[in-house]
Formats: structure tokens, C-alpha cells, sequence
């Protein structure tokens, strides 16, 4: 379930409103007394920033914008007002709050929606009652400024980023790879994403030694999604490809997760629900650009056909790869995909994964781990939408010294490098299966919060989707000519 976006053209009487303002002044003055208008000033000096009043029928609600002057970071505490906000609607048992932009701050705006509608998404599937439940389900706009474009901007986004969440937050006793199949080809069908599902089979006959490989303790079979939106007009005359991680489980296979390593790795996924959601959030919004999402997906267990150390793997691209943990199986999926994805002479290919704690040791939750092979400019203009939408990328390098802890003795590579620099030597793993421009996204802090963090609620968080939208969306019709030369 996600919150609707819409627009209100007229303010009606007795409807639940929220004032947004940068001032005590800006506040209309019909809708409150000379006492009330004294007391609202009262509390703004104090730096209230949120001030309810109850008329018995309906809510008026002031809503005042944070005072940073640096941009993004206004809008992210506007997003997180906006958390705030629907917690206290969610009290009011509120299911439609009308938001009136008092001063033409049509970005603030816009944050502070999304906010309220990302903070109210709730995965309740497996509660008995109603226990938890959010009341809202509306959220309506109504402003002078020129804000007519944020339904039709937000509405697809946040579609995306709840159906990447509700796959994240699915156990594997439902989520199994078959399911992740079925669940992503039944969204791409309501939104007129054209998807294929490549079986077993297709698979042996591709040679995908990594997917086959991992897949080998399984129960369950593998499959590869591919997924393409083209609508007819588009400003991109070779796609962008975006490659996500779709492990269902994770136990780490012959070399078993240890302690409570294993708790949460449903979300091994979520770079593959992140592709999914914003292929649904692209084709929702019409935008003009051609998008393939490849989604490579598998349980890692231990079994009696299992991979263990020492196996050897040839890719789809013909290399061999030793094995020297088998936890390190995401890269294995991942690098028959980004071998796979030559075959579209892409513009630029983009993977998400939660690849590797590595990157959670070194910059923590707060930020995606970024690296860049071929794509300089592409990966300036990721970062700058990284902050415009407060999912911060920090850059590590893929310097040729990386590759030397990637050398094997059997095989073309090992599919990990020594104890250090892990997040690194996993993209420089990544690396050797491109010959085009490259981005990969290293998403293991963020896509999981195990507490409440703010709008990104608990559990799934639905990371990448809202980076990539951006992305998408403000990416110039223009190709880099290195993507596609033979």
C-alpha cells in the first residue's frame, strides 16, 4: 500500500489542512484568531516547528520549513517533518490531509509529502488485526506555485520505492527466486514493462557458471529477469542497463554465516526489488528514456551439491573463477549478468547489490558505496542526485592495485581478495566482466534499517529506487560514444 499523491485545487471547509510556511506571517490570517496568530508566533520564536490545532470537525495544522540554507539538507529535514507529520495524522486517524504551500516553496513541498508518504508505508501482511495499520491514504496538494508536475513526479517514485520494500521485507519462506519471478513479471505486466523469465535451462545453455554455481545448493531453481521499458519516443538511443543482486536468502552456503550474521539476509535482494521498483516507477511516469533492469536471482545454502572452496567456475564469459568462500556469492551472479548486458551496447550499466559488509564498516548506514569504470561524468551527476534525495554516495577508487589480491594460481581470477579493502576488491571483481561505462552501487548500509530510521521506516528501505528515478529523469539526451564502439 502506498499513500496517493493528488491535487487540490480549492481549499474546502472543515477539511484536515497543513500550512507549510517559512514565516509566523505567511500564514493566512482567515483561518485564526489575533490570539491564535499571537500564540503561533509565540511558538515559532521558541523554533516549534510543527503546531496543531484541533477544531473539534477537523485539523489545522502549522507547519513551519527548517531555516537551513543548504539546499538538499532542507529537504531532507522537510522529509522527515514530514515523518513526524504522519505519525500525528496516524494518532488523528487521518486519511486525507490536504498540505496548502503558503509561500510558493513548491521543493519543500514536495519533501515534505514525500516524507509523510514514505513514513506512513507499513508491511503488515503477516498481522492479525489491524494492529500498526496507517490511516492515511491521500495526500493533497494545493498551491500557487506551478506544482501541478508533483503528483504526476511522485506518485510513480513512491510506487517504486513501496514495491521494492514489500519484496525486501517478504520472508524466503514466500520470497523463494520462483516467487521474486512471479512477483516482479505480475507488477511489469499492470505497468507495460515488457519482462522475461530465463529458467534453468536457458541458463546452462548461456553458460552462467557464476548463477549455476551459487544456485547449486538450492532446493529452489535460479532465474534471470529481464525486464525493458522503450517507450516510443526516448532520448536515449542505447539503454541504460541496470543490473540488480537478487540473493532470496543468504546463508552464505558452505561457508555458514555465524551468530546472528544470518538474521536478516532476506534483504540479499533488495538490489533486485531496487531495479524492480524503478523500472515500475519509470513506466508509471512515462519518462522518455529506454531502461533494461537484469535481475539474476538465487538462495545461497549449503546442500549436497553445494559449491564449496576450491570449485572452480566458468562464467558466461568464458573466465574462471576459483572459489574461496562461497559467502562471496553475490559478485558470482552479478558478473554473469554484467557480461550478459554487452549484448544491448549500453550507454551505461548500473548494478545495486548489497554486496558486502565491507562497505557497512566503512561508511556506516548513512551512505551507498560508489565506484566508476569509464563513467566519470555519469557518476559526477549520480552523486549530485545522490544528495539532492539524501541517499549519499561515497566514492572509493578501483585503482589497478586492487586487482593484484584477485589473482589466482588456478583459475583467471579468486572471487575475493585479501582481508582488506573488501568493497573495493568486490567492484575491481565486478570490473573485469565490463567494456563499457560502469557504475556499481554497493548499497549494504542502507537497504536494510533493523529500527525505525525516520521516513525510511523499518525493514526494507527501498534505497536506490529514489536515486535512480532522479537519475533517469534528469539525464541529458546525449550517448557516450565508448558504450557502444565494437
Amino acid at each position: 500500500m502506498h499513500v496517493r499523491i493528488g491535487i487540490r485545487r480549492q481549499l474546502k471547509p472543515r477539511e484536515h489542512l497543513v500550512f507549510l510556511a517559512g514565516s509566523a506571517r505567511a500564514i493566512p490570517s482567515g483561518y485564526f484568531s489575533r490570539a491564535e496568530q499571537s500564540f503561533i508566533r509565540e511558538q515559532r520564536k521558541k523554533k516549534l516547528e510543527m503546531i496543531p490545532f484541533n477544531r473539534l470537525t477537523h485539523w489545522l495544522i502549522i507547519q513551519f520549513i527548517p531555516e537551513t540554507e543548504e539546499i538538499n539538507q532542507r529537504l531532507e529535514q522537510c522529509r522527515k517533518a514530514g515523518d513526524k507529520l504522519q505519525a500525528f495524522l496516524n494518532e488523528q486517524k487521518i486519511a486525507r490531509i490536504t498540505l496548502s504551500d503558503a509561500e510558493k516553496h513548491p521543493a519543500e513541498t514536495e519533501a515534505l509529502a514525500e516524507g509523510i508518504a514514505l513514513g506512513a508505508y507499513r508491511f503488515l501482511k503477516y498481522k492479525s488485526g489491524h494492529d500498526g495499520e496507517s490511516h492515511l491514504r491521500e495526500i493533497l496538494i494545493h498551491s500557487a506555485a506551478a506544482t501541478s508536475d508533483i503528483p504526476r513526479k511522485l506518485d510513480p517514485v513512491l510506487r517504486g520505492v513501496c514495491f521494492a520494500r514489500d519484496l525486501v521485507n517478504e520472508p524466503n519462506s514466500f520470497l523463494t527466486a520462483p516467487a521474486f519471478a512471479r512477483a516482479i513479471t505480475g507488477m511489469a505486466k499492470e505497468a507495460g514493462i515488457k519482462a522475461e523469465v530465463l529458467n534453468r535451462k536457458k541458463l546452462e545453455a548461456l553458460k552462467m557458471g557464476g548463477l549455476l554455481g551459487v544456485n547449486q545448493g538450492s532446493e529452489q531453481p535460479p532465474v534471470f529477469m529481464v525486464l525493458e521499458y522503450a517507450p516510443d519516443k526516448t532520448r536515449n538511443s542505447h539503454p541504460v542497463v541496470l543490473i540488480g543482486k537478487g540473493i532470496v536468502y543468504d546463508s552464505g552456503g558452505m561457508n555458514l554465516k555465524t551468530g546472528d550474521h544470518m538474521e536478516n539476509m532476506k534483504n540479499d535482494m533488495a538490489g533486485g526489488a531496487a531495479v524492480a521498483g524503478i523500472l515500475l516507477a519509470v513506466a508509471r511516469a512515462g519518462l522518455p528514456v529506454h531502461v533494461i533492469g537484469l535481475i539474476p536471482a538465487t538462495d545461497n545454502r549449503p546442500g549436497p551439491r553445494a559449491m564449496v572452496s576450491g570449485d572452480i567456475l566458468r562464467m558466461h564469459n568464458g573466465m574462471t573463477i576459483e572459489v574461496i568462500n562461497t559467502d562471496a556469492e553475490g559478485r558470482l551472479i552479478l558478473a554473469d549478468a554484467l557480461s550478459y548486458a554487452k549484448r544491448y551496447k549500453p550507454a551505461l550499466v548500473i548494478d545495486l547489490a548489497t554486496l558486502t559488509g565491507s562497505a557497512i564498516r566503512a561508511i556506516g548506514k548513512q551512505a551507498i558505496a560508489g565506484m566508476e569504470s569509464r563513467a566519470t561524468t555519469e557518476f559526477t551527476r549520480l552523486k549530485a542526485c545522490g544528495f539532492s534525495v539524501w541517499e549519499r554516495i561515497v566514492e572509493l577508487p578501483l585503482w589497478d592495485d586492487y586487482a593484484e589480491s584477485l589473482k589466482s594460481d588456478l583459475a583467471d581470477l579468486k572471487n575475493v581478495g585479501g582481508p582488506e579493502a573488501g568493497a573495493i576488491t568486490a567492484g575491481k571483481f565486478l570490473q573485469q566482466f565490463t567494456d563499457y561505462p560502469y557504475i556499481h552501487l554497493d548499497i549494504a548500509g542502507p537497504a536494510f534499517a533493523d529500527k525505525r530510521d525516520s521516513y525510511r521506516g523499518q525493514g526494507g528501505t527501498g534505497a536506490g529506487v529514489r536515486l535512480l528515478v532522479k537519475f533517469l529523469e534528469q539525464r541529458p539526451p546525449h550517448e557516450n560514444t565508448e558504450a557502444h564502439q565494437d
